[in-house]
């Protein structure tokens, strides 16, 4: 949040547009958020704020932000002009993060939910932008207790912006599918692969998947409305699981779970970075994309959600039903992109190890916990 929240929303629109029709194509950053936790106990603790103050003046600094609980901190490897530059600056900074917390005698968490701490304990940080928030959402935004990554990609061009935007929703439940990371939460087994997103998108207003804009004329119309009848009043309040936005010239991906393995983390960077890739040159050449309306979106959405990738997605292009690990691998191999996706997922992982009988914390110190805990 910056200088753009003193915008008009006219002066936004333009801004936004300019940026896009001056932009790059395929610059990345990445973002990953992570729970704060106490070493001993596992357990959520509140202490973002000291985290920040420690970092003042390191390289970290600029880089670390709070997301709305003071149990949360997330991580950004800034603008980059590659995907290899990405991919290292993500271990860079879950070793600065690290570092940083565990000299405060913090450990970290990389779920995508926290299996066991009540929301009700967890503090909304104390910014105007948040404030804001917890005044708009009330228990909505108090419940949400998780955690996710996003991959924001560079498009010149206002109109492709929009048109890339449309083609990547078609994919939203692969790439959830391949993520899923969370299973467990309020101490006990959801069911679900990832319970994080059945809390997030469904719960939040603007969230989920979008329709399809078609044009940047329409984009901009419908972010007007929602300006001009209170809807919101600031345009984070998007909060789609892809969306175009509004202070960069880019395209955010924000479905997927958080990631505690560091190279399940670049799959999942590199196929969202490789299928954008692909969906520009397709925009580009003119090839046919498919369009289904988000209730058939919405089917795979659910499948994922429930089954991740040991279930079943539907190809929307022709109805088939495959298994979702076939999809995700048609899905890279159609994107060029050289990634594997064979082998079990964070959600899997866990719950094959509570199958075994094995405890939540046992689970969670395992699969997600990044920093020692301490003897």
């Amino acid at each position: 949040m910056g200088d753009e929240q003193r915008l008009t929303p006219e002066e936004q629109l333009r801004s936004a547009y300019e940026g896009f029709e001056s932009g790059r194509d395929l610059t990345i950053a990445v973002e990953e958020e992570f729970s704060l936790l106490d070493p001993e106990t596992l357990g959520l603790v509140n202490r973002y704020e000291e985290l920040k103050a420690a970092a003042a003046g390191s390289e970290l600094d600029e880089h670390l932000v709070g997301e709305l609980i003071a149990s949360e901190a997330e991580v950004k490897t800034g603008k980059c002009d590659s995907l290899d530059e990405a991919l290292r600056l993500m271990e860079v900074r879950r070793a600065q993060l690290d570092e940083l917390a565990f000299g405060l005698g913090m450990s970290l968490g990389a779920a995508a939910t926290h299996p066991w701490s009540p929301w009700q304990e967890q503090r909304i940080i104390d910014t105007p932008h948040y404030r804001r928030n917890d005044e708009i959402l009330r228990y909505v935004v108090w419940r949400n207790n998780t955690f996710g990554i996003h991959v924001h990609v560079g498009v010149a061009g206002a109109e492709r912006a929009i048109r890339l935007h449309d083609a990547l929703r078609v994919w939203l439940p692969d790439l959830l599918a391949l993520s899923a990371s969370s299973p467990f939460v309020e101490d006990v087994n959801s069911g679900l692969h990832t319970a994080r997103t059945q809390i997030f998108t469904r719960m939040f207003p603007r969230c989920g998947v979008p329709d399809p804009y078609g044009d940047w004329r329409t984009f901009a119309q419908y972010v007007r409305l929602l300006y001009e009848t209170k809807s919101i009043d600031e345009h984070t309040q998007l909060w789609w699981s892809v969306r175009p936005h509004l202070a960069f010239p880019t395209i955010e991906f924000r479905i997927c779970d958080a990631q505690p393995d560091l190279e399940e983390a670049r799959v999942l960077v590199s196929l969202v970075y490789g299928l954008a890739a692909r969906l520009l040159r397709a925009i580009d050449d003119g090839e046919p994309l498919p369009s289904p309306p988000p209730r058939l979106i919405e089917e795979n959405m659910w499948r994922a959600i429930r089954y991740g990738l040991t279930g079943e997605l539907i190809d929307l292009r022709d109805g088939r039903v495959r298994r979702a690990r076939e999809a995700l691998a048609e899905l890279a191999d159609w994107a060029e992109v050289d990634v594997e996706i064979t082998r079990a997922n964070s959600a899997e992982r866990q719950r094959a190890r509570f199958d075994e009988g094995q405890s939540l914390r046992a689970i969670f110190e395992t699969e997600a916990v990044r920093c020692p805990v301490k003897s």
